[in-house]
This record gives structure tokens, sequence and C-alpha cells, in this order.
């Protein structure tokens, strides 16, 4: 059996029709997560203007250590992941499931952290309720919209990491070819848009009142 009946499925008649079908079919899927996050960031935009001076002053208790090292795990995370993209396209496989393994690590390294700053976060009563640490009204708000933005991301990041997890399950036992095939760059696709995601959220959620 040659590599490309290997890679190629049903239905397609050859590699590039299939992979211009994955290509068109993950931005689609993209476009849909855009539309979800814009709404979220609507939402922000909307009670931000409602409440300014409530959303400086809840955004000065972030913790902006915390933010800026995820930011640059995740920046580091784009850049194993479009090598492994690339190292997949010229048949290097074992550089591209060592670059595939990294963006791993890097992502269960963010998730890590901001385990550590969800926790930070309940210690000071952070959450929203009857016992949440700052009174002024609007605050609650931010938190709210805080919890909710990184948490959406941080299952949607899991997702990632699920999904470079088989690649690296499949294509080290050899049961997938990576090169020319289209669940590398679909899933290094996905990966990118999460990254940028969090690029939006970081100056939304930390940068906010520290000017």
């Amino acid at each position: 059996m040659s590599p490309a009946v290997k890679v190629l499925r049903k239905p397609w008649d050859d590699l590039s029709q299939q992979r211009d079908a994955a290509t068109f079919g993950i931005w689609v899927f993209l476009a849909s997560e855009a539309l979800f996050f814009g709404s979220l960031l609507l939402l922000y935009a909307v009670d931000r203007i409602s409440h300014p001076q409530a959303f400086i002053m809840a955004g000065r208790e972030t913790d902006i250590w915390y933010g800026t090292i995820n930011t640059a795990v995740l920046l580091t995370s784009s850049l194993t992941m479009a090598v492994a993209a690339q190292a997949a396209t010229a048949d290097m496989r074992r550089l591209a499931l060592w670059c595939l393994a990294a963006t791993v690590a890097l992502g269960a390294l963010f998730l890590v952290l901001k385990g550590f700053e969800y926790a930070e976060d309940l210690e000071k009563n952070l959450w929203p309720g009857s016992d949440f640490a700052l009174k002024a009204p609007g605050t609650q708000l931010f938190f709210a919209l805080y919890w909710t933005l990184t948490g959406v991301h941080a299952i949607h990041l899991t997702i990632g990491m699920v999904l470079i997890g088989r690649l690296i399950a499949l294509g080290g036992l050899g049961r997938i070819r990576l090169r020319e095939n289209p669940q590398v760059e679909v899933t290094a696709l996905y990966w990118h848009l999460v990254d940028v995601i969090w690029i939006i959220l970081y100056p939304l959620i930390y940068l906010l009142g520290r000017s």
C-alpha cells in the first residue's frame, strides 16, 4: 500500500482534494468559534462601557504575572506547533512528534499555572457571590466574565491538547502518516485560534487599569 493510500480517505479521489476539503471545514468551524467568542467579547464591551470604573478596579485585582507568563507559554506553544506542521510537511517525523509533544507540555503548563491562579482568586474571594471581596457595583460583572472567558478558553485548550495527543499516539505507532496528512494542518489551525483568543483576552483582563 502506497503512503498516499494510507493518508487518503473516502470519499476523496486525491490528496489535494482531501486537503482542500479539510482546510475549508476547519475554517468554517473556526468562523463559528470566532462568532461564539465574539458574542462574549461584545457582552464584555457593553458591561465595560456601563461600569468603566468598576472594571478598572476589578482588573487591578487580577494577577498580571500569571497572565503574562501564560501568554509567553502559549506564544511558545504556537511556535512549536508551527514547527511541527512544517516538519510533518518535510517528512521529518521525529522532529514533528517532538514538537507536538512540546506543544502538549506547554499547554499542560498553561493549565497548571491557570489552576494556581484560580486558587489564588478563590482565596481572595474573587468568585462572584455573596462573599465577593469587592463592594463596588459592577466589579462582580467583571469577574463573572473573567471566569467565563478564561474557563471556556481552558476547555478549548484542553480539546486542542487531546487532538495533538491523538496525533502523537497514532503517528508514533505508525498508524497514520504525518506527511501530507490534513489532520496535522487542521489541528495546527485550531491550536493557533486558541492562542489568538488568549492574546485578545490578555489585555482585556490583565492590563485593564494598569496603563
